[in-house]
């Protein structure tokens, strides 16, 4: 920290930029510059660290980040063993199966009349367009169908489990499985989290089933013990946030949750990095520092490992996923689904031990 307060930081000194420059070189460059650039380029630093120390490395997904095509990207970041569990949105799994059942998406426009749309059956995400029957109904009749025939799902379920029925169904049955980050999940047994579930598509269509006494429905408590469970086990651990939201508490409160709870591991995450576009003075979750965390236990220390990048993940996100493809060897996939429920039995057991 003193560091900070001297004048013996690197040398601005004017860089060139070229044609046809490699994603590192870009990186690199932002690296010699200032603001929201060296930011990114702090990020790809902390995401390359957290890949080469083989730290169990965490993805949450807020905002509409599926319907834009971004998915495939995060099937490449699980294919080289770089993303070992996921937290998203419902609606970011769901926008995801549509791409592999190959229900239209397309590109629209954001400065619209939203009635004219509606009457033509249109929903819109910004500058996104997708059919209300020819999509959305269509992916709301798969989605109860899976769950209602899902056979290998455990009676007291979580949303990982749910989630990990679905890319199996959407693998044996979609037409286009290889675009859906979901499917890639299912294959590499990364677990993916749903914590507010009941606030999406996927929690909607649980309804019917609700209503018909049919399906598996998630016990969310469960979604807490596992995703602890997973810190807990874990030599060093970290996060890439994109956006805010209940992905990003759900996944940091992983530290609070084994220290402040069940008091059997102090320390919370050691890597922490997040893209986003909200204030940290209006006192939401979203915009809160990384650094406010450490008074929470949330990460091991607030003086390094962690960075905020101001600005949009659509534009961010891929550009990271790039760099660490270019310089990290990929990894061995840890297939921490298929562990689990190991783990949380292991973790109550210590918990008891600890209370006696």
């Amino acid at each position: 920290m003193d560091s900070r307060h001297t004048f013996t930081g690197r040398k601005i000194d004017p860089q060139k930029v070229s044609a046809n420059m490699t994603v590192p070189d870009l990186i690199r460059f932002y690296g010699s510059t200032g603001y929201n650039a060296r930011r990114l380029a702090e990020a790809a630093e902390i995401l390359q660290d957290m890949i080469d120390t083989n730290s169990t490395v965490c993805l949450t997904l807020a905002g509409a980040m599926t319907p834009i095509g971004l998915g495939r990207t995060i099937s490449e970041m699980i294919e080289k063993g770089f993303i070992d569990w996921i937290v998203a949105t419902g609606a970011n799994v769901y926008h995801d199966l549509h791409f592999a059942y190959d229900l239209p998406v397309r590109q629209g426009h954001f400065d619209v009349d939203d009635d004219i749309l509606y009457a033509k059956q249109i929903v819109r995400i910004y500058d996104v367009y997708i059919k209300e029957m020819g999509t959305l109904q269509a992916q709301d009749l798969i989605v109860q169908k899976e769950i209602r025939r899902a056979k290998d799902m455990p009676p007291n379920a979580s949303t990982a489990d749910i989630a990990y029925a679905l890319g199996k169904a959407a693998k044996e049955n979609a037409k286009h499985p290889e675009k859906s980050f979901l499917v890639k999940a299912y294959e590499h047994k990364v677990p993916v989290y749903m914590p507010a579930i009941s606030d999406s598509s996927i929690g909607l269509n649980m309804l019917p089933l609700l209503f018909e006494g049919k399906g598996v429905f998630p016990n969310v408590i469960l979604d807490v013990a596992e995703s602890a469970a997973i810190l807990w086990k874990s030599d060093r651990s970290g996060g890439l946030e994109l956006g805010g939201g209940v992905p990003k508490n759900f996944f940091q409160q992983t530290g609070p949750a084994l220290y402040q709870i069940l008091k059997i591991k102090e320390g919370g995450q050691d890597y922490l990095i997040q893209l986003t576009d909200a204030r940290p003075d209006t006192g939401g979750l979203s915009g809160a520092t990384l650094q406010e965390g450490k008074s929470w236990g949330k990460i091991k220390t607030s003086h390094r490992g962690n960075v905020i990048v101001y600005g949009d993940s659509s534009v961010y996100f891929p550009l990271l996923c790039s760099y660490a493809m270019s310089v990290c060897s990929p990894r061995k996939h840890k297939q921490l689904y298929e562990k689990k429920d190991a783990w949380v039995e292991e973790m109550k057991r210590t918990y008891f031990k600890n209370k006696k």
